[in-house]
């Protein structure tokens, strides 16, 4: 690991020891963390406050893990651990949602170190390298709509309130839910969950639109006023009495796979956009909160939506550091802008130093 970079953590975890703090259940969680040079360390069990801050001030670890499931015996292997049940957790990430900006901020790093933004390295030839993207403002506020998506529909349909959304330190959100209610749930029931928030898999009948409409009873589209997911759609597709009665319409001249096409297409725009696989996982892992994100340098920070989380989650200090950065786009962070940086020596501040080091667009001056 970068020596800038293990100092920085270290005083992190001196500073804000503090602040951060243990999960609720604690001693029936797994936790876990990444130690540079030998990968994951798993299986640790933590009673509590001071257990969590003992493990991060010995290790300062650049990533850090903790389970969603509760356990018998979370420090044994996964077979012998004794599930009682887990967290309903949701994750909403940029990457995910296809947005036209990611290309302006995409870069890669070659296996010679060297970084570019081309399919083929200009600098050795090689076509193999990693991707990286240094997300900008409009990357997290897309996924923040989808976030804030997610949180109405918890609540006005499932009933679920106080649910917490996390900036995840990187390029989106965590939303933790700890309801007594979810505990117990399996994958296949957090699978209906995450495709309800997501409409996907939605049929015509939900909003009025049933097949064969004409023999069995005449369609009645949804109206916007309807509740749920009739009203978001009619509100969505539906809202003019001239877009109900062309639906009614083509329902009742067996438009039934157009109506499920129409469907399909306003999924992404009225449902929220999550990643269904870390719903239904019941044994994973989650950075814990407050501490940092090995992918970014950032910390993982509670959040409702005010501000920027690239400044706030900017937390490993502003002190100058001299790093040799080779970072062909401009980046925001800490409410500053970086780069670009051809591969030189820089001054910048520490939190810029890390989060360019962790993304592999620089390294300490030798």
């Amino acid at each position: 690991m970068s020596a800038i970079l293990g100092s920085l953590l270290k005083r992190y975890y001196f500073e804000r020891l503090a602040d951060i703090r243990a999960p609720a259940r604690a001693p029936e969680r797994e936790f876990g963390y990444f130690r540079p040079g030998s990968g994951m360390v798993r299986h640790i069990s933590v009673r509590d406050d001071a257990g969590l801050r003992l493990l991060l001030s010995q290790n300062a670890p650049p990533d850090v893990y903790c389970s969603n499931a509760y356990y018998a015996f979370p420090e044994l292997p996964m077979r012998e651990k004794e599930w009682r049940g887990a967290d309903l957790i949701f994750d909403v990430d940029a990457k995910d949602l296809a947005l036209p900006c990611r290309a302006e901020h995409a870069v890669r790093v070659c296996e010679c170190s060297r970084v570019h933004a081309r399919a083929e390295c200009p600098h050795c030839g090689s076509q193999k390298s990693q991707a990286r993207s240094l997300p900008c403002k409009k990357c997290i506020k897309a996924a923040w709509d989808e976030v804030e998506k997610l949180l109405k529909i918890l609540e006005e349909d499932l009933g679920i309130t106080g649910a917490i959304a996390y900036f995840s330190g990187n390029e989106g959100f965590h939303v933790h839910v700890e309801d007594p209610g979810t505990y117990k749930l399996g994958s296949k029931e957090r699978l209906e969950i995450a495709d309800y928030v997501s409409f996907r898999g939605a049929i015509p009948e939900l909003v009025g639109l049933p097949r064969n409409a004409e023999k069995k009873k005449p369609a009645k589209p949804a109206e916007p006023d309807n509740p749920g997911w009739p009203g978001r759609y009619a509100r969505h597709a539906l809202a003019s009495k001239a877009a109900r009665s062309r639906a009614k319409k083509e329902a009742e001249s067996g438009g039934y796979q157009l109506a499920q096409a129409r469907l399909a297409e306003a999924a992404p725009v009225i449902g929220a956009r999550i990643d269904p696989g870390v719903t239904t996982d019941v044994h994973r892992i989650f950075r814990l909160a407050g501490t940092v994100n090995g992918k970014s340098g950032l910390s993982k920070i509670p959040w409702e939506g005010e501000g920027d989380p690239y400044e706030a989650a900017a937390l490993l200090g502003g002190d100058p550091r001299e790093v040799v950065a080779e970072c062909p786009v401009r980046f925001a962070l800490g409410g500053s802008r970086f780069g670009p940086f051809e591969h030189g020596r820089v001054r910048v501040p520490a939190y810029a130093a890390a989060y360019m080091i962790c993304k592999g667009l620089a390294s300490d001056p030798a």
